[in-house]
């Protein structure tokens, strides 16, 4: 049965254990916005209008937010789940609401070349655009708002909160943000004027003219690259790879900070030949310096018959990226690895040492090694 067909209760907040949620404070940000009180024992979700959309005859919508570009009857929703037709008016189901947040290291996300050894308050709401069989926060992402806790949060709340946990940036995460992208540009506008820097990590599907309008409030963007072939991302994720590379090369243009994951699966995307095409690909299409971070994989969701990733095969791609020149390649779920850390690709200095998320000694001045003053790529300051 395919996750839009059945309901299930919230397992845990998708931040790699439990967590308790609390308010963080205020209504729902848009002025009107509103709570919509469901049948009795369903959650409550939170409209606001939607943007990027078409209407069409007899009440239908055309979202125009994604590649998806999902037609939509009155009364019916697009397949994020999160996004319902109302009378011929597109409305978001989740405004103003999270279903998980929590204080993580920017390293997380990951970040490697982002403001190193800070923390990012970080956020989600229920839905997802994709339907990944790998998908590690499956427990919101492939579920209704209505099927999931959540509290209301405001841009005001979320800064006050990000300010009293020291966090430096607010991070969205966990599910996709492409879906909840009006609360997203929302909390941005509002509260990048006071200094709180803003991060995605996406799966980098979403259309051109969204991100150009969200970008010049982020300070970086992750895109996660399930593969390099077509039929992985038909199989496995219910999508399509072209987008998603159409995405990379926008962000090259926009100018935002980019970083890329791949996690790597036994048998479904670990040969030399597609991984060497992706390698050549980044470096040719957006540069030797975005940061390629290669991620063990360990079974979940609807793969739990394949084992987790060699340690092996994560080093061979390791030096395939390399030879295809990439400067900055990690390899991720592997703690105390010598790949988790930052080397200068002009003298091969170790510049920022990690072990896991725990960041040692940083051997960066005004971003540039201190051993041989070349520049090191990354937003440091």
């Amino acid at each position: 049965m395919r996750r839009r067909g059945f309901i299930g209760g919230l397992v845990g907040c998708a931040l790699g254990g439990a967590c308790r949620m609390r308010v963080l404070g205020g209504e729902a940000h848009a002025q009107d916005a509103i709570d919509f009180a469901l049948p009795e024992g369903e959650k409550r979700l939170s409209i606001a209008p939607a943007l990027y959309y078409e209407r069409e005859a007899e009440r239908k919508v055309v979202c125009r937010l994604c590649p998806r570009e999902c037609r939509v009857a009155d009364r019916e929703r697009g397949y994020c789940g999160v996004r319902e037709n109302r009378g011929g008016e597109y409305v978001t189901l989740v405004h103003g609401r999270v279903c998980a947040v929590h204080v993580d290291p920017i390293e997380k996300k990951p970040f490697y070349h982002v403001l190193p050894g800070t923390q990012a308050l970080s956020l989600a709401t229920a839905g997802c655009n994709m339907e990944c069989r790998f998908c590690q926060n499956w427990q919101i992402s492939q579920f209704r708002p209505e099927q999931v806790d959540s509290v209301e949060a405001s841009p005001a709340g979320l800064l006050r909160t990000a300010r009293e946990k020291g966090a430096r940036s607010i991070a969205y995460t966990y599910s996709e943000p492409t879906v909840f992208y009006e609360y997203m540009l929302d909390i941005a506008r509002e509260t990048a004027p006071q200094g709180i820097r803003h991060v995605v990590v996406s799966n980098g599907y979403i259309a051109a003219e969204p991100l150009r309008e969200l970008a010049p409030h982020l300070t970086a963007y992750k895109v996660d690259l399930k593969a390099f072939t077509e039929r992985f991302y038909r199989e496995q994720c219910s999508a399509r790879l072209e987008p998603v590379l159409q995405t990379l090369k926008l962000l090259r243009t926009l100018g935002l900070w980019t970083e890329i994951v791949v996690l790597i699966i036994p048998t479904l995307n670990d040969d030399e030949a597609s991984n060497r095409e992706m390698f050549k690909w980044v470096a040719g299409e957006l540069g030797p310096d975005v940061p390629v971070h290669l991620s063990r994989f360990h079974p979940t969701y609807k793969i739990r018959n394949l084992p987790r990733t060699p340690v092996a095969t994560l080093e061979r791609l390791y030096a395939i990226a390399r030879e295809e020149g990439l400067h900055f390649v990690y390899l991720g779920n592997l703690p105390g690895h010598e790949s988790e850390s930052t080397y200068c690709p002009a003298c091969g200095h170790r510049v920022i040492e990690r072990f896991g998320y725990v960041i040692g000694k940083i051997d960066l001045e005004s971003g540039r090694c201190r051993r041989c003053n070349a520049v090191i790529p990354g937003v440091w300051n």
